[in-house]
């Protein structure tokens, strides 16, 4: 390629885009030292220094006891003040494996940091914790379900 611009790390790019590949991901995107690049599956690898972009933060960082989010009761008609959330973008699991028995069921007592189910982004396995201690009275989600950034997952009294 002769027109190939230096400081591009054409291995990385191949590295992304073998993770959009591998995942149900349609979009990825780094920062390495001045460089940004996004690699999506309906697109073409796209490489531009970091003055050309914005810089913004997809979503907060992570604390070990993630805070819940309120969201309206309406939606789900659970009580929102008490719902969990997700902190993150991925795949929700509600057991440590398949077939294993479940971190929580309804009715189940938690105690605070006690985990209760697990968030796998990445290809890595985040064992998501009760931010207080009380008694499960729903659980929202469906084992191995995809999750969003702040969706309700389980209410906790």
């Amino acid at each position: 390629m002769a027109d190939k611009k230096p400081g591009i790390d054409q291995a990385l790019i191949r590295d992304l885009a073998n993770i959009l590949k591998d995942t149900d991901l349609t979009e990825i995107e780094v920062e390495q030292d001045d460089l940004r690049i996004r690699v999506s599956r309906n697109g073409t690898p796209v490489a531009m220094p970091m003055q050309a972009m914005p810089a913004y933060q997809m979503h907060p960082p992570m604390s070990a006891a993630p805070a819940p989010v309120a969201a309206p009761a309406a939606e789900g008609g659970h009580n929102a003040k008490n719902a969990v959330t997700a902190p993150m973008v991925g795949t929700c699991y509600l057991s440590p494996a398949p077939g294993a028995r479940p971190f929580i069921e309804v009715g189940a007592t938690v105690k605070e940091g006690q985990t209760i189910l697990i968030i796998e982004a990445m290809k890595t396995m985040n064992q998501i914790p009760a931010p207080r201690s009380g008694k499960v009275t729903e659980i929202l989600v469906q084992d191995a379900a995809p999750v969003e950034y702040g969706e309700p997952l389980i209410v906790i009294e």
